[in-house]
């Protein structure tokens, strides 16, 4: 064996010899994390169990073993119960998700729907029709309201031929004549004067138009 098979197997050696070395360092640092991990969770189950001796101890009093035992049971048969719960809670969730900008874009209309009510009045027409109940309110007791639901029938049938257009035309037209009216009887007429003016047209269709009125009530009644 000459000087190069002894190089060659020096360097072969020593390769080897760091492989080895750079696994026990492997290792070493595997152990002393097993190590760290071990003692991190040994901190932290020792706190969870103060913690749970603590918080058991203050409630004692009011759990026992034996419902402890009753819920732990409870729960286990009730499991694919809650955990359809909490499927549905992730589903609430994944919608609530989806659904906040529609909400956001709904909540904006809103104001800005009820911004626009503000400047047209709506809201001061809301409060003076509040004012406006609460006059009827005081105003008329309970009787009152419940006589005027016995005769409501009534009262939209008056108000339905009050409104009829031929009754309005007459209601209008009785309103301009008497916005036309000058009369001003300061003496005292004579039989003769009244006589007189009965004898007129306007008169004789006045008082034909008076008898014909209180015949058709008549009738009604």
């Amino acid at each position: 064996m000459d000087d190069q098979d002894l190089r060659l197997q020096f360097e072969e050696m020593n390769r080897k010899l760091d492989f080895l070395l750079s696994e026990v360092e492997a290792q070493r640092r595997h152990r002393q994390e097993l190590d760290d991990l071990k003692d991190d969770l040994m901190r932290v189950g020792k706190d969870v169990y103060r913690t749970a001796v603590v918080e058991l101890d203050g409630m004692h009093d009011s759990l026992s073993t034996a419902e402890l035992l009753y819920l732990g049971k409870k729960m286990l048969r009730n499991v694919g119960t809650i955990t359809s719960v909490i499927e549905q809670l992730e589903s609430l969730k994944d919608f609530l998700v989806d659904a906040a900008p529609l909400a956001r874009e709904s909540v904006l209309g809103l104001m800005a729907r009820l911004d626009e009510f503000d400047r047209k009045g709506y809201f001061v027409f809301m409060r003076e029709f509040g004012r406006i109940a609460d006059a009827v309110v005081t105003s008329y007791t309970p009787d009152d309201v419940r006589a005027l639901g016995d005769n409501v029938v009534s009262i939209l049938g008056t108000v339905k031929n009050l409104t009829q257009p031929d009754m309005l035309g007459a209601i209008n037209n009785a309103v301009a004549v008497y916005k036309k009216l000058d009369i001003d009887v300061r003496d005292e007429p004579s039989l003769f004067a009244l006589l007189r003016d009965l004898n007129t047209p306007e008169a004789r269709r006045g008082l034909a138009f008076l008898l014909a009125f209180t015949k058709k009530i008549a009738e009604k009644n």
